[in-house]
């Protein structure tokens, strides 16, 4: 709405420029970051929902599949802080599967996968990579608080254990940590992700379009404040810092081709 106090323009003309400039995004992220070179990659996957919450759905729109919870799975390489992937779907094995598969053909060398206790990812881990890669999950025990000042807080973690599953990977290395402070990222800078306000996503499309924006942006756009480059030009995937200009002047010269 601030966009359109600003510029003027009708709120759907607004949608559906930042729609395409999504799909757009998507493309890009798509073709550019393939044939990766990784040591250690980090999976996690974060929660939001589009039109309703899971348990305001009827059992139509729940089968459907677009309103109702969502799930952002995202892949970091914890070195320089690339996100290779990220897929937005329900927190499903099938999901899980599909998107450990899609991983797997953009990274070429060996490496060591690290992700929380879903227990989709084992078998995904599985029957991706069999003994290929060096994986280790991170098992949190979480305080079970019901006092109605902790309802909205993030529950207490009262344990950790690391669990080394297949390979031999780096013990001090299995660690979620890189992740989810992307995932503290995701729930600054994009409004539909912050709780408990009217922000989220009216429709699934809006989602993953806005979702392609932002891992476009902090790629490819945002200088990283520990690295002093783009998570891109560190990975060596880019050589200088992407503008929308630039970006525009490819397409161009693409379909001029």
């Amino acid at each position: 709405m601030r966009i359109v106090r600003m510029t003027g323009v009708n709120k759907r003309t607004i949608l559906r420029l930042l729609c395409e400039a999504g799909n757009l995004a998507a493309e890009i992220l798509d073709r550019e970051l393939v044939n990766l070179s990784c040591r250690f990659v980090q999976v996690d996957e974060i929660w939001t929902y589009v039109g309703k919450k899971q348990k305001e759905c009827t059992e139509e729109e729940k089968a459907a599949g677009e309103l109702g919870d969502q799930y952002v799975f995202v892949a970091m390489d914890s070195e320089t802080k690339l996100t290779i992937l990220h897929r937005v779907g329900r927190r499903t094995g099938e999901t899980a599967l599909s998107f450990l598969r899609d991983l797997d053909a953009r990274i070429s060398t060996r490496f060591q996968l690290s992700t929380d206790a879903f227990g989709a990812y084992t078998d995904a881990v599985d029957r991706v990579w069999g003994t290929e890669i060096d994986y280790g999950q991170v098992h949190k025990s979480y305080a079970n608080s019901i006092e109605p000042q902790h309802r909205y807080s993030p529950p207490k973690v009262v344990s950790t254990y690391l669990n080394m599953i297949v390979g031999n990977p780096i013990k001090k290395r299995i660690s979620t940590s890189h992740i989810e402070r992307q995932n503290l990222t995701m729930r600054m800078q994009m409004r539909r992700f912050t709780r408990l306000t009217n922000g989220y996503s009216k429709k699934l499309e809006n989602l993953k379009a806005a979702v392609a924006l932002h891992f476009f942006h902090y790629n490819f756009m945002r200088i990283h404040q520990t690295l002093r480059v783009t998570p891109a030009m560190q990975a060596r995937v880019a050589n200088q810092i992407w503008t929308w200009k630039s970006v525009l002047a490819s397409k161009a010269e693409r379909k001029a081709a």
